[in-house]
């Protein structure tokens, strides 16, 4: 596989922009642990302008990055054991030491908890039980880690019944030309207007299917792409039109939301339109994205090597800063854009501080996501084809 450094910078986006999503949370009338005293109706559109794709987009990357790991050597073994250490390692650090924080901020502020944290880490936190229909201990924002990781075993599991046969040429045949702009955008229409109308995610694993039919798909959709010649080739001639058409899809879904706000029924049949475009707004959005990624991304810079390591880092510490942050800050009553103002300050010194704190300890290293025996300083050359993440 060649490097491919528009696909470096397209992760290294779709994580910021995740972040910035997750501080919308706070103000959105949607549902969050940690929400300001009065959510703001009209911030649901902007976030929409991601939320159908934002997901989706980094599960195609990690397959793509699958790919390019599962070429490095070491054989299938291999790859299972370092994905396994790389994923399950931070997973199980997040769970115990990242993520306690935001379940208690969010009992103590939206369900009438009196426990102090401590009280709520000796007693109830590893309770393996329901507090407020809260399950603890609590995977939180860190269930993406979990589902890749499965994902990921999945695909080795498929790699070890093929036998070391390809299917690169069944993928070029299936997603050749129009058809790899199309069908996934069909699939995706077809989940979440007519075989999960209506239907959330639950990021709890088991019966998630609404998320496993979006995900899955993507996961290995990436995995294909990254060794697809006529895939590329593809992107290359469609992503101006599937720009076009994901903002025309991007307007319907605002104008529906404008009409039927949340909280209010929509009537038939334009809840299965809304769904319907957020499915051609979502994958028309990826298609344009790693088509723009190609054609003016695709080159190297200074600040890329260590931005691509610090992805992970910040992905694991971002909400419980934002949800801690919120709780700290709900008291104060706050007018809104202060407080906005504040968490993207606060998140962000507090992503850095936690990543440049973390690298340069080698025993910390391998629980916030990075190579324990990798240079703290990536190396210059580093891309999605060379890095683990």
């Amino acid at each position: 596989m060649a490097r491919h450094y528009g696909l470096d910078w397209l992760r290294i986006g779709a994580f910021a922009l995740l972040i910035f999503y997750h501080i919308g949370m706070v103000f959105v009338p949607w549902g969050f642990h940690a929400q300001t005293a009065q959510p703001i109706d009209w911030v649901a559109i902007p976030m929409m302008a991601i939320n159908p794709w934002r997901l989706a987009l980094l599960f195609v990357v990690s397959g793509y990055a699958s790919r390019a790991l599962l070429l490095k050597g070491g054989g299938l073994g291999g790859f299972v054991r370092s994905r396994s250490a790389r994923l399950l390692v931070p997973l199980l650090f997040g769970v115990i030491v990242v993520v306690p924080l935001q379940p208690w901020i969010e009992l103590t502020t939206q369900h009438g908890y009196a426990g102090s944290f401590w009280t709520f880490l000796r007693h109830d936190y590893f309770g393996f039980a329901k507090i407020s229909g809260i399950l603890l201990p609590a995977t939180q924002h860190l269930w993406f880690v979990l589902y890749l990781w499965l994902y990921t075993m999945l695909l080795a599991l498929a790699a070890a019944l093929l036998g070391g046969r390809s299917l690169q040429r069944a993928f070029d045949a299936v997603f050749g030309g129009l058809r790899l702009w199309l069908l996934p955008m069909l699939w995706l229409v077809l989940v979440s207007a007519w075989l999960f109308p209506g239907a959330r995610e639950t990021h709890a694993l088991w019966g998630d299917w609404v998320a496993h039919a979006s995900y899955l798909p993507a996961f290995l959709f990436g995995f294909g792409f990254a060794g697809s010649r006529t895939g590329f080739a593809a992107t290359e001639r469609l992503w101006r039109w599937a720009a076009a058409v994901a903002l025309l899809s991007y307007a319907l879904v605002v104008a529906i939301e404008y009409a039927w706000p949340v909280n209010v029924p929509t009537p038939f049949p334009y809840g299965h339109l809304f769904a319907a475009a957020r499915g051609m707004q979502g994958w028309s959005a990826i298609v344009a994205l790693i088509g723009f990624a190609d054609r003016y991304w695709n080159r190297n810079h200074k600040w890329r090597a260590t931005l691509t390591e610090a992805v992970f880092p910040f992905y694991i510490i971002h909400q419980t800063v934002i949800v801690g942050v919120e709780g700290a800050l709900l008291p104060y009553g706050l007018h809104p854009a202060t407080e906005f103002a504040v968490l993207v300050v606060a998140t962000v010194a507090g992503c850095c501080a936690f990543y440049l704190a973390g690298r340069e300890v080698r025993w910390l290293r391998p629980l916030i996501g990075l190579r324990a025996n990798g240079p703290v300083h990536p190396p210059v050359r580093a891309t999605l084809a060379t890095e683990e993440a």
